[in-house]
């Protein structure tokens, strides 16, 4: 006698969690295989250089760490804007970072002719790589816990506390890039200039709410000065340059922005979001009130 088999149907990316259509779901949904597509199409038309496979390792990664960040960024833009619907794809993002890092290491062992042994022993031997794996294996732990059936075998503050450790997978994810950057660190830099404010939002965020407009003008001010000291500190380290050329270079814009003063732009934006959302709701109260 066989016993049949049940499993719950799996619900459509595209659909909230009412069962209904969500046309913002699905632009989400098909925003995240844009870069994967645009990579596709420089591979088939061989545009992707004397070493294919390696820019489209970089590409990847490069990606991976991009849209984790803007993983990040959905509860602190869902608090600025007061828009709940923003918390239906986050999920979605984060598996969407996982993907791209997966996709990373794919690429990674076919630059390799898929010799595993080798792989295995890069990874343990190179310390950025070892790094790179640890973030990896730490993101797929909680794409893979990512469920509501997850959240209630864990229970929710469990599932919570397992899910924050994000953050230290983010700053993995951030060393990484750096180290395999080598020299032009600017957009590693960049990268651990947004999370130093993402980090701080999360520890200035009111809960359930958004910081007042002074915290988040400090933490933005924070954040832009941490970069800098981040970058000159990089290169002190690793090429021996002082440290005040490199935070005086800030201040000289004629060869572009550095990434202290575009996370500077950066969290300017996030507060003038923040005004914005709260002169919207004062004039509706205020009409309300007529």
């Amino acid at each position: 006698m066989s016993l049949p088999l049940s499993l719950p149907p799996l619900a459509a990316p595209w659909r909230d969690r009412q069962g209904s259509f969500s046309p913002f779901k699905l632009a989400v949904l098909a925003a995240l295989f844009v870069p994967g597509l645009w990579l596709a199409a420089q591979a088939t038309q061989g545009q992707l250089g004397g070493r294919p496979i390696m820019e489209a390792i970089h590409f990847s990664g490069l990606w991976a760490v991009r849209i984790l960040w803007l993983s990040l960024l959905v509860t602190p833009a869902r608090q600025l804007l007061r828009w709940p619907k923003l918390m239906l794809v986050r999920r979605m993002v984060g598996l969407g970072a996982l993907a791209y890092a997966l996709l990373h290491l794919v690429l990674y062992a076919a630059d390799l002719k898929w010799d595993l042994v080798r792989l295995v022993s890069e990874i343990a031997l190179r310390i950025y790589l070892t790094i790179g794996f640890l973030a990896l294996l730490g993101l797929a732990v909680l794409g893979v816990t990512s469920t509501d059936g997850w959240v209630k075998r864990l229970g929710g503050r469990r599932w919570a506390a397992l899910h924050r450790v994000v953050y230290g997978l983010a700053a993995l994810a951030v060393v990484h890039f750096a180290l395999q950057s080598k020299i032009d660190v600017t957009e590693a830099v960049l990268m651990a200039g947004l999370l130093l404010w993402l980090l701080g939002y999360r520890l200035l965020a009111p809960k359930g709410g958004a910081p007042g407009l002074g915290r988040l003008a400090l933490l933005g001010i924070g954040a832009a000065v941490g970069t800098a000291l981040i970058e000159a500190a990089w290169y002190g380290v690793a090429t021996g340059v002082p440290p005040l050329p490199v935070l005086e270079a800030n201040l000289d814009v004629e060869f572009g922005l550095r990434p202290a003063l575009w996370v500077g732009i950066a969290a300017a934006g996030m507060l003038a979001l923040r005004v914005a959302r709260g002169s919207g709701s004062r004039k509706k109260k205020a009409r309300a009130g007529e």
